[in-house]
């Protein structure tokens, strides 16, 4: 000992020190291996004297530092047994670092070295070459050799130690390559002989390196989640590479990020190399240029890419010499820029990697163990030891931890745990309780370790989470105190290393034994930490993505954080945490509800993928049922996982929430890289309805362990197994297993490449699968035999229904059997005839064998197969060599092959030559119902009808249309199509003769050659040869390059056919059609929608004779081609149609035309649509109208559209002109109106969309007199301004045969007049928007005067004001008559009643009817005004208040209204202040002698106010109609108002509806209606009277002889009130209409009022009155004959079958409602006939009935008998397309329905656009778009 050391008390505190760890050797050397990683103890080693060697390594500690030393200290007192007195004095010593100032220093004094991260010392040298000039070559080889030397000693040394005893096992890990699955052993496979290898392949430790790629791809990525062992491999290759292994590399260097991340300055790549891993002993610059000249033969590994800083520098390079962060020298060495053609390998957790690495890097995933790996690694770590066989059987024994187990970390973890339990329990105790979640495993590795937790827990965990908040891993001394370091060591939970981040700077790193460890003492200082509040908890309680993006450099640290936050809040960690913590488990049990509330939030979100699986390890591990619950019930039932890594682990936390679901799931992995064994987390996963994997990362040992899954997911019906690397071997397995899934009902293995036998074995797994509804086998390689066998199974297995094959497309499509699966065992290849026959005639069968190389040989195989087997619904051969002979073949056989649908031998090399053949051989086929055969387009498609056994069920779906229709039902029309085939003139013959001999066995119906070669030469020859083909349908010659004298000499089978009745020609495009006019209905059986016979639209079918008609477009016509095409339909029968289409016809060309109408008497209509005609053919054709008598109708628009309508002999006279938008001017009016003016009868004039202007009218407005115009006059849209509008007004009074006249100058521009043929008295004139001014006001006034015969003039927004209608009033004069005037303003609602009454007041003419609304005052005035007597003047003035300021108002309106009849008042406010507009109206009132009609509805007056006027309405006995409906009283002003009826006794129409009646005011009623004899009219709707005003008004009823309408609609009457008031009903004989609907009134009411109806009924309203089938049979007895009915409603009622039937009829009925009834096609069919018995309906309602096609087809055949019907309403009833098509085609027969409302019915849109388009009146929508009739019907 030193004597200078100090002494403290009797012996030196060195001494002591000393003594205590000359027995403890081993263990100092241990620690001082801890503290100082790269220190070398071969120096003190030698050193024999013991006492020294343990004073040179404690020297070793000193100079480490204080903080070195503390922790040292403490565990020296924790792990040795130091007696008390000495524990005290060394604690007593901390921070004097004098107290060992010289003992220490003695010995060799050594200066800290370079960072060895592996633990290597090595003399100082610098960086830069030596001044001595250069070595020579073999010097330099001599460096780098004994460079290289160093190297794999340094490796040896760090990593040399192997894995001895317990937790030193090495078992590797299964690897995967990104793109197949390549086990990598790398126990060097072959050479250390790994029996475990997947697909039985011994693969080397090379495998991870392609030693044959390019420079530019040696980067190699290994993925791997945390603990899967990444770390581990990285060291186990220094080891193997420094062990000889690997001998490709020369030099290998192992650097990891979480120390780069250390170095702040920038690097060189020798200083990276040299400086930070390992220096060279002499002449660096040498080994360098090595290393660059053989970069080939290097090998860098980066450890923990993921955990890399600074991601801005990751896109960042450098050149040889340049410098930079250690993350730019990687991205450069990935790049090439750098020690280019080295060799490159990082590891990294998954997710987004930095965009540094290279696209084509090699990808390797790392998945941890399987169940043999993990059995491996357990016989290893308990080897040499008795509880070996216990611990694998403990291990396996628990579910839970032994899926945790293959995570390699967890897995040493639990042999930890079992190897602690084992140690520490007796021979036959049983271990500690079995451990479930990933937290437990840790928390009981800590307990294994300490009994009792101890207080440095919560220091250690304040570490971890400052590190994971701050992003840091590795800590110094100053970081950790020395208590907690000390504690870390000694148990094992924290790691030493050295850390240089300069040359001659080094210090010693702390890290956590593994990283998921610090994220478990974080998680644990949150739990238990009181600082830490619910805010923090939920900063925390995050789900983390994982998709793969490389976006960011860099992932978070916190990857398991959350999941220990829950796994703590489990219930069976509260007493741990409690322990920890030192609360009671209350509070922990806060904390721990805390998180599981977070977690619970998380849940009830909507999340993708990686966050679904991030939330199920959460759930997980709380073991919270109800947890559980609520996942599994938010997650979605599609659940996809699309691009991102998926371990065995991952699955087992989402199986395990789904257990807890009670709902199906389907489940979606797409290119998702997942661990080999992973479905075997799937095992007995019930809730999984469909699974589906598409990635190429699945092998054969992934279909190998799926196929153990498969049987026990129960619920399991869709599986697709999708773009995978299964071999055979996969197969094998899965052909195993598939058939003990018998609930499977689709199976998807395409994209597998599967070959012929694989294929084989699967097909033949059919009868095992009952439920199998589709099999893919898509993208597989098989042969010709293979396909035809498959074609046999088809054929002969019962189940299959359609088997499709395009090149690499392979479906097979199955219909569940219905049989049991013990009868589905029968082999395919020997079916039995009895039950093949039976089969085939229960199902259909599609084969598509679609571009699979057949040829002819092939075709006989595959008619043999098809000969027996069942019907086929189609067969599609198309892509195939069948060649001629092959297409003859098979057209020959279709008879016998029972094809419904079609048989496609497209694109099969079929020529010119074979068509005849083709032709021919169909010609024994009956059932052919199509030919189309296209040689350009490679199409030959033959379409088949069903056969008689097949339309079975079709004729009976269609029975009920039998009778509804008079086309034949016999067999349907062939078509065939000889399109684009090149076909001339000289092929003519053969076709037509192959023709004709299918003509004997089959009508032939359409012939189409359109598209073909046939010219002039052809046309003619065929026009020749078609009557040896019989009456076709049609004949297409489109596309043959016909000139006009072919269409002229096609114009002659018009006539000299009789089936021809239409020729279409478009010349241009080459359209040529010949057709006739029969369809059949047998379209729609087979679902097709058919086309409406031409002129079937609206009127079409008003004639009796379908007219001929011949069309010709795009064609220039001039003259003489005129003259020819006129001469030719000369011939024709008639009546004929003709529709012309040109660019533009001259004037002459019409001319011509026109001149040539008197050659075609059988001319019913000549068009010219889309042709350009000049400004002379108004005239030319007005002189038409005048010359020719036959014309019924002309009508030119826009001079490009001119239509000419011919009259027959038995039409009506009279002619109808148009002219719209011929830019008619006013010097064109004359000269039209002297053609027009030859007419005898000119009906309706229509000059609309002109330039007229004011001129024109005036002009024509003086032709008027000498035109015999009987009808309409048109000129909307003529720029006529107010001028012309006053015009009008002046020309009114020369003008007597004018009835009607409405100008609007507005938006709508419309301006009409409507003359009669003899002077009318009564005349109605409409002006709209006309902007009249003040100077307009006495011009219209004096024509108004002057036109005795208006005697209605309304006046819409004309822009008049208060005061100019008081200006026209009062100069409105005229000698007598009756001037009812309206007018229509938005102001007139705020003008008040009393400022209008003023201005009624300005009158010239006695006011006898006032109006007032809201937007309107009509106001009726009588010429002259009769001068009042002075004596009844002064007698009316007696009895008004003129002391009011009103006063003179009232004298004035006195004058004015001395003979008012009716005041209406109606949305009026009468609540003004004071009540000043009441009292003018009872000054008014009491002032008028004559009034009989008073009407004050839907307005606001208070109750005063209705004083005032039931005031001024007292004295009026001579009443004789009062309405005060819907006003807005209380019960007072009811009072007030039903007290005007005391007196009334003349009163015949009273309207009290929306009113509050009841108690009191109901008795006045009564009362006062009792006296009431004159009564005729009573409406008392919506008051709620209820069954005690029924029976009020029961009793008073009879006494009322004159009633003939009564209302009491929705007034809350039951059976109650309903029986006394019906049986009251019946005893008014008068009654005309009875409106009591709305009341549940019942069917014993109906019975009652059945019993005796009013012999003048003519209105019966009975809706929503709860009635049934008897009540409205009853009624309709009761109705049946009645000679007056025209209304009847029942809707609303539940009627079922007892909608009432007429036997009688009812001759004037109208209207019929019986909207939602329930009633179905069975009660229509009667009801349809009592329809036929009413011949004056006009309107039908059955909406929202249950009505289908059946009832459809009887309205459609009662539809042309009913020829005043206008309405018909099905909307929201069941009806299809059928039935739509033949109520369209029940209109076309002659119905002059206006609409038939269909919406929401069960016709889909498009069919339902196409139906309207041919038939407007069928309306879909959900809006009444009733369509107007048409101009001049």
């Amino acid at each position: 000992m030193d004597p200078d050391s100090p002494h403290l008390g009797s012996e030196n505190l060195c001494d002591l020190l000393v003594r205590l760890l000359i027995t403890k050797q081993e263990w100092l050397r241990a620690k001082v291996k801890f503290f100082i990683p790269d220190v070398d103890l071969a120096s003190s080693d030698k050193v024999s004297d013991p006492v020294q060697r343990v004073i040179l390594q404690l020297g070793e500690l000193k100079a480490q530092g204080p903080a070195t030393w503390q922790s040292f200290i403490h565990w020296v007192c924790m792990d040795l047994e130091v007696p008390l007195d000495l524990e005290v004095r060394l604690l007593s010593t901390w921070g004097q670092d004098d107290e060992f100032p010289k003992l220490l220093e003695t010995g060799e004094e050594s200066q800290p070295g370079p960072q060895q991260p592996h633990g290597l010392k090595r003399p100082c040298q610098r960086c830069e070459s030596s001044p001595r000039r250069k070595h020579c070559r073999k010097h330099r080889l001599e460096l780098a050799q004994t460079y290289l030397q160093l190297l794999r000693t340094s490796a040896l040394q760090h990593y040399g130690d192997g894995f001895p005893g317990p937790g030193k096992v090495y078992v590797p890990p299964i690897l995967q390559w990104s793109r197949a699955t390549v086990p990598l052993d790398t126990q060097e496979g072959a050479v250390l002989g790994n029996p475990k290898t997947e697909d039985g392949s011994d693969l080397s430790i090379q495998d991870l390196f392609n030693f044959k790629t390019p420079k530019s791809s040696r980067v190699t990525v290994l993925l791997g989640k945390a603990g899967m062992g990444k770390t581990t491999l990285a060291r186990r290759l220094c080891h193997k590479w420094a062990d000889g292994h690997l001998d490709h590399f020369q030099a290998l260097f192992l650097f990891e990020f979480r120390q780069l991340n250390l170095i702040t300055h920038l690097l060189t790549l020798p200083q990276l190399l040299f400086d930070l891993y390992l220096r060279p002993e002499s002449g660096p610059d040498a080994v360098f240029q090595y290393l660059e000249e053989n970069a080939n033969r290097v090998l860098l590994i980066f450890d923990g890419l993921d955990e890399a800083l600074h991601p801005c520098s990751s896109m960042e390079a450098v050149g040889p010499s340049g410098s930079g962060p250690a993350l730019t020298l990687f991205s450069s060495l990935c790049r090439g820029t750098l020690l280019p053609g080295c060799w490159v390998m990082t590891t990294s957790r998954p997710g987004k990697l930095p965009a540094c690495l290279p696209k084509e890097a090699a990808m390797v995933h790392m998945w941890g163990f399987d169940q043999l790996r993990v059995e491996e690694y357990v016989n290893h770590y308990f080897s040499d030891q008795p509880s070996q066989g216990v611990a694998l059987t403990e291990l396996l024994a628990n579910r839970h931890l032994r899926s945790m187990c293959v995570v390699p970390a967890l897995c040493q973890i639990a042999c930890l745990c079992l190897h602690h339990q084992f140690s520490a329990s007796l021979p036959g105790q049983s271990v500690a309780p079995p451990l479930s979640t990933m937290t437990q495993l840790y928390m009981q590795m800590l307990l294994s370790c300490m009994p009792r937790p101890a207080t440095s827990l919560v220091g250690l965990g304040e570490v971890a989470l400052s590190g994971l908040e701050t992003g840091k891993v590795i800590f110094y001394d100053r970081d950790i105190p020395p208590p907690v370091m000390a504690f870390g060591a000694t148990h094992n939970l924290l790691t030493s290393f050295c850390i240089r981040t300069s040359p001659g700077h080094q210090e010693t790193g702390y890290a956590f034994a593994h990283f998921s460890l610090q994220e478990f003492f974080a998680a644990l200082h949150l739990m238990t930490s009181p600082t830490v509040d619910k805010a923090t908890l939920a900063r925390h309680v995050i789900l983390n993505s994982h998709w793969v993006l490389r976006t960011k450099a860099r992932l978070g640290l916190a990857d398991h954080l959350p999941t220990f936050l829950a796994g703590l809040a489990s219930h069976t960690c509260r007493p741990f945490l409690s322990q920890v913590a030192q609360q009671d488990e209350t509070w922990v049990g806060t904390r721990q509800a805390a998180v599981v509330q977070l977690v619970s939030k998380l849940a009830t979100r909507k999340l993708k993928g990686p966050k679904v699986v991030e939330l199920c390890h959460c759930v997980a591990e709380t073991l919270e049922p109800e947890l559980a619950s609520l996942t599994a019930k938010n997650l979605p039932d599609q659940l996809p996982f699309h691009n991102f890594p998926l371990t065995y682990t991952d699955l087992t936390a989402l199986a395990s929430v789904l257990e807890h679901r009670a709902t199906p799931i389907h489940l979606e992995f797409e290119g998702c890289p997942l661990e080999p064994h992973c479905p075997k987390a799937l095992v007995d996963c019930r809730q999984v309805e469909t699974l589906s994997f598409k990635s190429r990362k699945c092998g054969d040992n992934f279909a190998e362990v799926l196929s153990r899954s498969l049987p026990t997911m129960g619920s399991l019906k869709k599986l697709r197994l999708a773009g995978s690397k299964i071999t055979a071997r996969g197969i094998s397995h899965l052909v195993q297993a598939l058939p003990l899934c018998p609930q499977l009902e689709e199976v998807s293995l395409q994209d597998n490449q599967l070959k012929d036998q694989e294929v084989l074995s699967i097909v033949q797994i059919l009868p095992s699968l009952p439920r199998l509804q589709k099999l893919d086998l898509s993208h597989s390689n098989f042969s010709i035999s293979t396909l035809l066998f498959l074609v046999k199974v088809a054929v002969t297995w019962p189940t299959v229904r359609a088997l499709q094959v395009r090149e690499a497309e392979l479906i097979f499509l199955l219909s569940p059997s219905t049989e049991t699966a013990a009868d589905l065992q029968r082999a395919p290849e020997l079916p039995e005839k009895h039950s093949q026959r039976k089969e085939t005639q229960s199902r259909t069968l599609v084969l598509r064998l679609q571009k699979c190389q057949l040829r002819v040989h092939h075709a006989e195989v595959l008619i043999d197969l098809l000969r027996e087997g069942p019907w086929l619904e189609e067969v599609d051969l198309s892509g195939n060599q069948l060649e001629d002979e092959g297409c003859r073949l098979l057209a020959e056989a279709a008879s016998h092959l029972h094809i419904t649908g079609k048989l496609d031998l497209s694109d099969n090399e079929l020529s010119v030559d074979g068509v005849p053949c083709v032709l021919k051989a169909v010609n024994t086929c009956q059932s052919l119902a199509e030919l189309h055969i296209s040689l350009l387009q490679r199409t030959v498609v033959l379409t088949f009808a069903q056969e008689a056994e097949e339309q079975q069920g079709t004729q009976e779906r269609a029975a009920f249309l039998d009778s509804l229709t008079s086309l034949t039902a016999s067999e349907p029309p062939r078509e065939i199509r000889l399109t684009r085939c090149g076909f001339g003139a000289k092929h003519l013959e053969k076709l037509c003769e192959a023709l004709e001999g299918s003509c004997c066995l089959a009508r032939l119906g359409h012939l189409n050659f359109s598209g073909n070669a046939l010219r002039d030469e052809g046309a003619m020859l065929l026009a020749q040869l078609l009557p040896g083909l019989g009456p076709l349908q049609s004949l297409n010659l489109s596309e043959n390059g016909l000139s006009l004298d072919a269409v002229f000499h096609l114009t002659q089978c018009l006539s000299s056919l009789q089936w021809v009745w239409h020729l279409e020609v478009s010349f241009e495009s080459q359209h040529i059609l010949l057709r006739g006019d029969k369809r059949s209905r047998d379209k729609l059986a087979g679902g097709s929608l058919p086309e409406f016979p031409a002129g079937a639209q609206l009127s079409g079918f008003r004639q009796h004779c379908i007219p001929r008609s011949f069309c010709l477009k795009e064609c220039q016509l001039g003259p003489q081609s005129l003259t020819r095409l006129c001469t030719a339909l000369g011939e024709c029968p008639g009546p004929l149609e003709v529709q012309l289409s040109c660019k533009d016809l001259s004037d002459q060309s019409l001319e011509t035309l026109l001149r040539c109408l008197p050659r075609l008497p059988q001319l019913s209509l000549l068009q010219l649509s889309q042709t350009r005609l000049s400004l002379k053919s108004p005239f030319l054709l007005a002189d038409v109208v005048s010359q020719c008598p036959r014309v019924q109708k002309m009508d030119l628009r826009f001079l490009n559209n001119a239509t000419l309508h011919f009259r027959s002999s038995n039409e009506q006279e009279g002619v109808c002109c148009g002219f719209t938008g011929c830019s008619l001017r006013r010097e064109h009016v004359e000269p039209l109106c002297r053609a027009l003016r030859k007419c005898d009868n000119l009906r309706q004039l229509d000059l609309t969309a002109n330039v007229l202007g004011d001129d024109g009218l005036r002009c024509l407005l003086d032709h008027l007199l000498q035109m015999p115009i009987s009808g309409v006059l048109d000129l909307s849209h003529n720029s006529i301004s107010q001028e012309g509008v006053l015009y009008l007004l002046g020309a009114l009074p020369s003008c007597p045969r004018v009835r009607e006249a409405s100008v609007n100058l507005g938006s709508t521009q419309n301006f009409w007049v409507h003359f009669s043929k003899q002077e009318e008295a009564g005349m109605t004139l409409r002006l709209s928007e006309c902007s009249l001014g003040p100077e307009h006001m006495p011009r219209l006034a004096s024509s108004i005067g002057r036109a005795l015969q208006l005697t209605e003039l309304t006046l819409t927004r004309c822009g008049l004001d208060l005061k100019q209608l008081a200006i026209l009033l009062s100069l409105v004069r005229r000698p007598s008559g009756l001037l009812h005037l309206r007018v229509e303003e938005p102001w007139v609602g705020e003008a008040g009643v009393p400022a209008l009454l003023e201005v009624c007041a300005q009158a010239s003419g006695s006011i006898t009817v006032i109006s007032i609304s809201e937007t309107q005052l009509c106001v009726q005035l009588e010429f002259p005004r009769q001068e009042e007597n002075p004596e009844a003047m002064a007698l009316r003035l007696a009895h008004c208040d003129l002391g009011t300021h009103h006063s003179l108002l009232v004298r004035q309106l006195m004058e004015t209204c001395a003979r008012l009849q009716q005041l209406s008042l109606s949305q009026v406010n009468l609540c003004d202040a004071n009540n000043a507009t009441s009292l003018l109206l009872q000054s008014l009132l009491l002032s008028l002698c004559e009034l009989k009609t008073f009407r004050l509805t839907s307005s606001c007056v208070s109750t005063q106010g209705l004083t005032h006027l039931a005031a001024g309405l007292g004295h009026f006995h001579h009443l004789e109609e009062l309405d005060f409906s819907n006003n807005r009283v209380g019960e007072q002003g009811t009072e007030a108002l039903i007290g005007v009826l005391k007196g009334t006794y003349r009163l015949k129409r009273l309207h009290l509806s929306h009113l509050p009646l009841g108690g009191s005011t109901l008795a006045m009623l009564t009362q006062g209606l009792s006296h009431m004899s004159l009564l005729q009219h009573l409406c008392l709707s919506h008051n709620q009277i209820g069954d005690a005003g029924a029976q009020h008004l029961a009793a008073i009823l009879p006494g009322l002889p004159s009633l003939r309408k009564i209302d009491l609609s929705a007034n809350g009457i039951s059976l109650a009130g309903g029986l006394p008031l019906a049986e009251s009903l019946t005893l008014c004989r008068h009654l005309e209409e009875v409106r009591i609907g709305r009341n549940a009134l019942g069917d014993p009411t109906a019975l009652t009022l059945a019993q005796q109806l009013p012999q003048h009924l003519r209105v019966l309203h009975l809706q929503s009155s709860r009635l049934g089938p008897e009540g409205a049979l009853s009624l309709g007895q009761a109705l049946d004959g009645s000679p007056h009915v025209e209304d009847i409603s029942l809707a609303e009622n539940k009627l079922a079958r007892g909608v009432p039937h007429f036997c009688k009829g009812l001759p004037l009925l109208r209207r019929m409602d019986l909207g939602s009834c329930e009633i179905d096609n069975q009660t229509a069919k009667g009801l349809a006939a009592s329809f036929v018995l009413c011949p004056a309906l006009e309107e039908i309602l059955l909406s929202w009935n249950l009505l289908g096609d059946e009832a459809a087809a009887e309205l459609a055949h009662v539809l042309p008998r009913m020829g005043r019907l206008k309405r018909v309403d099905l909307e929201k009833n069941r009806i299809t397309t059928a039935g739509a098509w033949l109520l369209a085609k029940g209109l076309a027969q002659g119905s002059g329905v206006h609409v038939i409302r269909l919406w929401n019915n069960l016709v889909p849109a498009a069919v339902a656009k196409h139906l309207q388009s041919q038939e407007p009146r069928l309306d879909f929508a959900f809006f009444d778009n009733q369509p107007q009739a048409p101009w001049g019907n």
